[in-house]
Protein backbone atom coordinates (compact mmCIF):
# COMPACT_ATOMS: atom_id res chain seq x y z
CA UNK A 1 0.00 0.00 0.00
CA UNK A 2 1.34 3.44 -0.92
CA UNK A 3 2.60 5.60 1.95
CA UNK A 4 0.08 8.33 1.04
CA UNK A 5 -2.79 5.87 1.35
CA UNK A 6 -1.58 4.57 4.68
CA UNK A 7 -1.21 8.03 6.20
CA UNK A 8 -4.60 9.12 4.86
CA UNK A 9 -6.19 6.07 6.50
CA UNK A 10 -4.52 6.83 9.84
CA UNK A 11 -5.90 10.38 9.92
CA UNK A 12 -9.17 9.85 8.10
CA UNK A 13 -8.46 12.49 5.48
CA UNK A 14 -6.57 12.78 2.19
CA UNK A 15 -2.98 13.94 1.81
CA UNK A 16 -2.41 17.38 0.29
CA UNK A 17 1.40 17.17 -0.18
CA UNK A 18 4.18 14.70 0.57
CA UNK A 19 7.91 15.37 0.18
CA UNK A 20 11.04 13.49 1.19
CA UNK A 21 13.06 15.06 4.00
CA UNK A 22 16.85 15.10 3.82
CA UNK A 23 19.08 13.51 6.43
CA UNK A 24 17.49 10.07 6.72
CA UNK A 25 20.59 7.89 6.32
CA UNK A 26 19.01 4.88 8.02
CA UNK A 27 15.29 5.33 7.35
CA UNK A 28 12.86 7.08 5.00
CA UNK A 29 11.32 10.30 6.29
CA UNK A 30 8.63 12.51 4.74
CA UNK A 31 7.02 15.83 5.47
CA UNK A 32 3.28 15.46 4.94
CA UNK A 33 0.54 18.07 4.77
CA UNK A 34 -2.94 16.77 5.44
CA UNK A 35 -5.93 18.16 3.60
CA UNK A 36 -6.89 20.28 6.63
CA UNK A 37 -3.47 21.96 6.49
CA UNK A 38 -1.86 20.09 9.40
CA UNK A 39 1.84 19.34 8.83
CA UNK A 40 3.23 16.06 10.17
CA UNK A 41 6.34 13.93 9.70
CA UNK A 42 6.08 10.29 8.65
CA UNK A 43 8.97 7.92 9.21
CA UNK A 44 9.17 4.42 7.75
CA UNK A 45 11.28 2.15 9.93
CA UNK A 46 11.23 -1.44 11.10
CA UNK A 47 11.80 -0.08 14.61
CA UNK A 48 8.98 2.46 14.60
CA UNK A 49 7.37 1.25 17.83
CA UNK A 50 10.71 1.23 19.68
CA UNK A 51 11.49 4.77 18.55
CA UNK A 52 8.02 5.96 19.52
CA UNK A 53 8.56 4.63 23.05
CA UNK A 54 11.82 6.59 23.25
CA UNK A 55 10.18 9.83 22.11
CA UNK A 56 7.51 9.31 24.76
CA UNK A 57 10.23 8.83 27.40
CA UNK A 58 11.96 12.05 26.35
CA UNK A 59 8.68 13.98 26.50
CA UNK A 60 7.95 12.49 29.94
CA UNK A 61 11.26 13.98 31.16
CA UNK A 62 9.95 17.46 30.15
CA UNK A 63 12.61 17.70 27.44
CA UNK A 64 11.13 18.71 24.07
CA UNK A 65 10.41 15.99 21.52
CA UNK A 66 7.77 15.58 18.81
CA UNK A 67 4.44 14.14 19.87
CA UNK A 68 3.71 10.69 18.47
CA UNK A 69 0.43 11.00 16.53
CA UNK A 70 0.10 7.52 15.02
CA UNK A 71 2.12 4.33 15.13
CA UNK A 72 2.25 1.06 13.21
CA UNK A 73 4.96 -1.62 13.32
CA UNK A 74 6.86 -0.03 10.41
CA UNK A 75 5.46 3.50 10.32
CA UNK A 76 5.47 6.36 12.82
CA UNK A 77 3.78 9.73 12.33
CA UNK A 78 4.85 12.58 14.59
CA UNK A 79 4.08 16.26 14.83
CA UNK A 80 6.06 18.65 12.64
CA UNK A 81 8.26 20.66 15.00
CA UNK A 82 9.09 24.30 14.30
CA UNK A 83 12.69 24.83 13.16
CA UNK A 84 14.70 27.64 11.61
CA UNK A 85 16.93 28.48 14.56
CA UNK A 86 20.65 27.77 14.85
CA UNK A 87 22.15 25.51 17.49
CA UNK A 88 24.87 28.12 17.96
CA UNK A 89 22.22 30.43 19.43
CA UNK A 90 20.54 27.75 21.53
CA UNK A 91 23.41 26.30 23.60
CA UNK A 92 22.07 27.81 26.86
CA UNK A 93 18.66 26.26 26.35
CA UNK A 94 20.21 22.93 25.35
CA UNK A 95 22.04 22.86 28.69
CA UNK A 96 18.68 23.25 30.48
CA UNK A 97 17.09 20.60 28.23
CA UNK A 98 19.85 18.12 29.04
CA UNK A 99 19.48 18.80 32.76
CA UNK A 100 15.84 17.73 32.47
CA UNK A 101 16.59 14.74 30.26
CA UNK A 102 19.53 13.47 32.29
CA UNK A 103 17.71 14.20 35.54
CA UNK A 104 15.32 11.37 34.71
CA UNK A 105 16.70 8.36 36.60
CA UNK A 106 16.72 4.69 35.69
CA UNK A 107 17.00 1.72 38.03
CA UNK A 108 19.97 0.26 36.17
CA UNK A 109 22.00 0.73 32.98
CA UNK A 110 20.40 -0.24 29.67
CA UNK A 111 16.91 -0.25 28.18
CA UNK A 112 14.00 -2.71 28.06
CA UNK A 113 14.88 -3.74 24.49
CA UNK A 114 17.79 -3.69 22.10
CA UNK A 115 17.94 -1.17 19.27
CA UNK A 116 20.08 -0.61 16.18
CA UNK A 117 21.66 1.91 13.85
CA UNK A 118 20.99 0.30 10.48
CA UNK A 119 22.63 -3.13 10.64
CA UNK A 120 24.66 -2.28 13.75
CA UNK A 121 22.97 -3.75 16.80
CA UNK A 122 22.79 -1.76 20.03
CA UNK A 123 22.65 -4.26 22.87
CA UNK A 124 20.82 -2.74 25.84
CA UNK A 125 20.47 -5.75 28.15
CA UNK A 126 20.38 -4.21 31.65
CA UNK A 127 23.50 -4.36 33.81
CA UNK A 128 24.26 -3.05 37.30
CA UNK A 129 27.95 -2.37 36.65
CA UNK A 130 28.53 0.61 34.35
CA UNK A 131 32.13 -0.13 33.24
CA UNK A 132 31.16 -3.71 32.40
CA UNK A 133 28.11 -2.47 30.50
CA UNK A 134 30.30 -0.12 28.45
CA UNK A 135 33.03 -2.68 27.79
CA UNK A 136 30.69 -5.53 26.86
CA UNK A 137 27.74 -3.77 25.20
CA UNK A 138 29.57 -0.90 23.47
CA UNK A 139 33.14 -2.05 22.72
CA UNK A 140 33.75 -5.82 22.75
CA UNK A 141 30.59 -6.48 20.74
CA UNK A 142 32.30 -4.98 17.66
CA UNK A 143 35.44 -7.11 17.71
CA UNK A 144 34.37 -9.86 15.26
CA UNK A 145 33.54 -7.24 12.63
CA UNK A 146 36.65 -5.04 12.90
CA UNK A 147 40.08 -5.22 11.26
CA UNK A 148 42.31 -7.45 13.39
CA UNK A 149 44.70 -4.69 14.45
CA UNK A 150 41.87 -2.46 15.70
CA UNK A 151 40.15 -5.38 17.41
CA UNK A 152 43.33 -6.19 19.37
CA UNK A 153 43.68 -2.60 20.59
CA UNK A 154 40.05 -2.43 21.69
CA UNK A 155 40.36 -5.75 23.47
CA UNK A 156 43.37 -4.38 25.38
CA UNK A 157 41.45 -1.19 26.20
CA UNK A 158 38.45 -3.15 27.47
CA UNK A 159 40.60 -4.65 30.25
CA UNK A 160 41.14 -1.16 31.68
CA UNK A 161 37.62 0.27 31.39
CA UNK A 162 36.89 -0.37 35.06
CA UNK A 163 39.88 1.83 35.93
CA UNK A 164 38.79 4.62 33.59
CA UNK A 165 35.05 4.91 34.31
CA UNK A 166 33.10 5.35 37.55
CA UNK A 167 31.57 2.12 38.79
CA UNK A 168 28.12 3.49 39.53
CA UNK A 169 27.28 6.89 38.02
CA UNK A 170 23.62 7.87 38.21
CA UNK A 171 21.71 5.98 35.46
CA UNK A 172 20.43 8.95 33.45
CA UNK A 173 18.02 8.91 30.53
CA UNK A 174 20.23 9.37 27.45
CA UNK A 175 19.17 10.51 24.02
CA UNK A 176 21.78 8.11 22.65
CA UNK A 177 22.41 9.82 19.28
CA UNK A 178 22.78 13.43 20.34
CA UNK A 179 24.47 15.18 17.43
CA UNK A 180 23.47 18.51 15.91
CA UNK A 181 21.32 16.98 13.18
CA UNK A 182 19.05 15.47 15.84
CA UNK A 183 18.62 18.73 17.77
CA UNK A 184 15.98 21.09 16.40
CA UNK A 185 16.05 24.77 17.32
CA UNK A 186 13.61 27.63 16.86
CA UNK A 187 14.95 31.05 17.71
CA UNK A 188 17.15 30.67 20.78
CA UNK A 189 15.28 27.60 22.08
CA UNK A 190 15.47 23.87 21.49
CA UNK A 191 12.20 22.88 19.87
CA UNK A 192 12.73 19.13 19.68
CA UNK A 193 15.11 16.20 20.13
CA UNK A 194 14.58 13.66 17.35
CA UNK A 195 15.87 10.26 16.16
CA UNK A 196 16.72 8.96 19.65
CA UNK A 197 18.47 5.75 20.61
CA UNK A 198 17.62 5.95 24.30
CA UNK A 199 18.94 3.97 27.22
CA UNK A 200 19.97 4.71 30.80
CA UNK A 201 23.65 5.39 31.35
CA UNK A 202 26.27 7.94 32.36
CA UNK A 203 25.17 11.37 31.16
CA UNK A 204 28.65 12.13 29.82
CA UNK A 205 27.93 9.72 26.94
CA UNK A 206 25.54 12.21 25.33
CA UNK A 207 28.20 14.91 25.53
CA UNK A 208 30.70 12.70 23.74
CA UNK A 209 28.20 12.21 20.93
CA UNK A 210 27.47 15.93 20.87
CA UNK A 211 31.13 16.77 20.25
CA UNK A 212 31.65 14.37 17.33
CA UNK A 213 30.66 17.00 14.76
CA UNK A 214 29.62 20.03 16.83
CA UNK A 215 31.66 22.43 18.94
CA UNK A 216 29.84 23.63 22.06
CA UNK A 217 31.47 26.61 23.81
CA UNK A 218 33.35 25.97 27.04
CA UNK A 219 30.72 27.71 29.17
CA UNK A 220 28.11 25.22 27.92
CA UNK A 221 29.91 22.42 29.80
CA UNK A 222 30.26 24.66 32.86
CA UNK A 223 26.48 25.06 32.89
CA UNK A 224 26.13 21.28 33.18
CA UNK A 225 28.20 21.06 36.38
CA UNK A 226 29.95 17.86 35.33
CA UNK A 227 31.85 15.52 37.61
CA UNK A 228 35.66 15.89 37.89
CA UNK A 229 37.54 13.95 35.24
CA UNK A 230 34.80 14.19 32.61
CA UNK A 231 37.17 15.43 29.92
CA UNK A 232 39.48 12.43 30.36
CA UNK A 233 36.51 10.08 29.92
CA UNK A 234 35.27 11.66 26.70
CA UNK A 235 37.57 9.72 24.29
CA UNK A 236 36.36 6.43 25.77
CA UNK A 237 32.73 7.45 25.32
CA UNK A 238 33.42 8.91 21.86
CA UNK A 239 34.99 5.65 20.72
CA UNK A 240 31.65 3.85 20.50
CA UNK A 241 29.94 6.17 17.99
CA UNK A 242 33.10 6.23 15.88
CA UNK A 243 33.07 2.42 15.81
CA UNK A 244 29.42 2.55 14.72
CA UNK A 245 30.32 5.02 11.95
CA UNK A 246 33.18 2.80 10.85
CA UNK A 247 30.87 -0.19 10.51
CA UNK A 248 28.05 1.74 8.85
CA UNK A 249 29.95 4.02 6.50
CA UNK A 250 33.35 2.45 5.97
CA UNK A 251 37.07 3.00 6.37
CA UNK A 252 36.91 6.79 6.23
CA UNK A 253 36.16 6.69 9.96
CA UNK A 254 39.06 4.44 10.93
CA UNK A 255 41.30 7.44 11.63
CA UNK A 256 38.73 8.77 14.14
CA UNK A 257 38.69 5.41 15.94
CA UNK A 258 42.47 5.34 16.01
CA UNK A 259 42.63 8.91 17.30
CA UNK A 260 40.42 7.96 20.27
CA UNK A 261 42.59 4.94 21.01
CA UNK A 262 45.72 7.11 20.84
CA UNK A 263 44.16 9.62 23.29
CA UNK A 264 43.53 6.71 25.62
CA UNK A 265 47.13 5.51 25.31
CA UNK A 266 46.25 2.22 23.62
Amino acid sequence: MAIETRIAALFGQPISTLSRLHGGDLSTVYRVTLMDGTAVVAKQSSRARAEAAMLLAIRASSAPAPEVLAIEPDLMVIEYVATGGRLASAWPDLAHVLDRLHGTPGETYGWPEDYAFGDVQIVNTPHDDWPEFWAERRLLCHLPLLPAALARRIEVLSRTVSERLPASPAPSLLHGDLWGGNILAYGDAISGLIDPACYYGHREVDLAMLTLFDHPPGWFFEMLDLEPGWQERQPLYRLWPWLVHLRLFGGGYRSAVEACLAELGV
